[in-house]
């Protein structure tokens, strides 16, 4: 069954205690303040909204791509109404004005952390970890900000799938740029995955749908292809290999529904 569709002003609990994020109360009821999905989690009852830019909030780890390079600074474009600023002081070492375009230049696409953001909307960014770092391979693909929950998935359960089935890295930035990398078939059916789980975002049951969805474009893939075998050494026959993961997939959805 697809998850619930609220607009604003429509009531969603008389509970005041369970108020979360997109929700407002009046006269001791619940009502939602958003056009979204309605999220019923443990004691809280909130909208994820179907739309919306991305607003940066200090920790956020996203994907910035270098716009300008100024003598002591890189200006990122963040797919934020405002762009970011990496000062040289936060790159992880030492850099001569002259250099920088060499390490960071105009195009260049880069991990990082938002250190700070103030009531202005300047928006400081860090390079100082090492998790943090330029893409040198790959690409990256843009989805609604709103949408990368659905793409992560409960406990990380959609991006642990979609890994072990594309045989892809892939990191999720929280504004919406996913980086992925493989082999270029692996590349596309990863990218074909990640643009339908961001058109049924709403619809239950998306980890179990996109799971089928790339089984059956491998198929596609294989179809002029014959079956591969492994011998069995105890009884000295072939037999196809077994595939569990439909199962286990479908279980972790149905333990992780925050309605079981």
């Amino acid at each position: 069954m697809d998850k619930k569709i609220v607009i604003p002003g429509d009531l969603l609990s008389e509970d005041v205690k369970k108020s979360g994020y997109g929700t407002y109360v009046k006269n001791d009821k619940i009502y939602s303040s958003l056009c979204g999905i309605e999220s019923l989690k443990e004691d809280k009852v909130g909208v994820i909204p179907l739309a919306g830019a991305y607003i940066p909030s200090v920790n956020d780890v996203v994907i910035g791509i270098v716009i300008v390079v100024t003598p002591s600074n890189w200006i990122l474009d963040i797919a934020a109404p405002y762009d970011g600023l990496l000062h040289v002081s936060e790159y992880p070492r030492r850099v001569e004005s002259r250099e920088m375009p060499e390490i960071l230049d105009v195009g260049d696409s880069v991990i990082l952390r938002v250190r700070d953001v103030d009531s202005s909307m300047k928006i400081e960014l860090a390079l100082r970890d090492p998790n943090l770092h330029k893409l040198r391979t790959g690409q990256i693909v843009e989805v609604e900000p709103v949408k990368v929950p659905r793409v992560i998935g409960h406990g990380g359960s959609m991006i642990s799938m979609l890994k072990k089935e594309t045989n892809c890295s892939i990191f999720v930035g929280q504004n919406g740029r996913i980086w992925i990398d493989g082999k270029d078939d692996d590349i596309e059916l990863l990218s074909k995955a990640l643009r339908k789980i961001e058109a049924e975002a709403q619809r239950s049951g998306l980890t179990d749908r996109i799971y089928n969805f790339l089984k059956n474009e491998r198929m596609k893939q294989k179809e002029s292809k014959p079956v591969k075998f492994f011998k069995n050494e105890k009884k000295g026959v072939n037999v196809a290999k077994e595939d569990h993961s439909e199962d286990i997939y479908r279980k972790i959805d149905v333990l992780l529904d925050p309605k079981n």
